[in-house]
């Protein structure tokens, strides 16, 4: 079997081009987005061993895992992320997040104190330092799990970032930041999406009957974790920044605004705690 029969027969077997060509690339050793190197040489035979850890992989996509979990990794905001089924698969939704922060760069001292709450692969806490090696970043995460693969890469990728174990703002007692910044569970538990994600970690997703659980929780302690002037930033579902706006609104931050991703879907909100508290 060639390379070109085994794509065909994916094919026909309902498997969607882009992904065939990436896992036919993973098995013959090459990197999973060389789709010109797949074209030129789609007479290379496929040797026995690969044709089965294909069958593996084709199963498991097929299955609905996702195809950065069989990869290993996922790119967010230019760095390479390893990620597996501890952790959340990053979007590129969750970079309107990233972005909003450094646009606060001005706002912000130099060495402005900066804490990642729920970090899972570390993706916010990573891209952040990656552009700002000055600012003192924490990454948070109440699964052990997660923080295990968010320090894996951020050894790997150079970028030393500081841990703490616990859920939100529990996991820094006493402390106080310049910028808070979060991608929590926003998904209600009846959400009918939520079959399609089944093979991510649950309690990353859901958070409560409307999803927004988690959010009141992080939007009722972040004035207790921020300095006077400091920053609150959240990403939420498609159809929540109404809702988080008006939380923050009666939390009492000023200048509540959202943001909106390459979508041009409001995926963001987020408001500055009053500098005269």
């Amino acid at each position: 079997m060639t390379l070109d029969t085994a794509l065909r027969s994916l094919l026909a077997g309902g498997l969607e081009r882009l992904d065939a060509q990436m896992l036919l690339l993973m098995v013959a050793g090459r990197d999973p987005h060389d789709r010109a190197w797949l074209a030129a040489h789609g007479d290379e035979p496929l040797s026995a061993d690969a044709a089965a850890r294909l069958d593996a992989l084709v199963a498991r996509r097929q299955a609905g895992e996702p195809m950065a979990y069989l990869r290993g990794e996922q790119e967010f905001f230019g760095l390479s992320l390893r990620v597996d089924a501890r952790v959340l698969v990053p979007r590129p939704d969750t970079e309107t997040l990233v972005e909003w922060a450094l646009s606060l760069s001005a706002e912000l001292p130099p060495a402005a104190r900066v804490a990642d709450l729920g970090t899972g692969s570390g993706a916010i806490a990573l891209a952040l330092r990656s552009r700002r090696p000055d600012w003192r970043i924490t990454a948070t995460d109440a699964s052990t799990a997660a923080l295990t693969v968010a320090r894996a890469n951020a050894e790997r990728l150079g970028l030393p970032l500081r841990f703490a174990h616990g859920a939100w703002l529990a996991a820094l007692p006493g402390e106080r930041f310049e910028l808070l910044v979060s991608n929590p569970p926003y998904i209600a538990e009846a959400d009918p999406h939520l079959p399609a994600l089944a093979h991510e970690p649950g309690s990353a997703l859901t958070a409560g009957i409307d999803g927004l659980d988690d959010i009141r929780t992080l939007v009722a302690q972040a004035p207790g974790a921020l300095v006077p002037g400091g920053w609150l930033l959240l990403e939420h579902g498609h159809d929540q920044a109404p809702a988080v706006r008006a939380l923050l609104d009666e939390a009492g931050f000023e200048r509540v605004a959202s943001r909106n991703d390459i979508a041009g879907i409001a995926r963001c909100s987020g408001g500055r705690w009053p500098a005269g508290r």
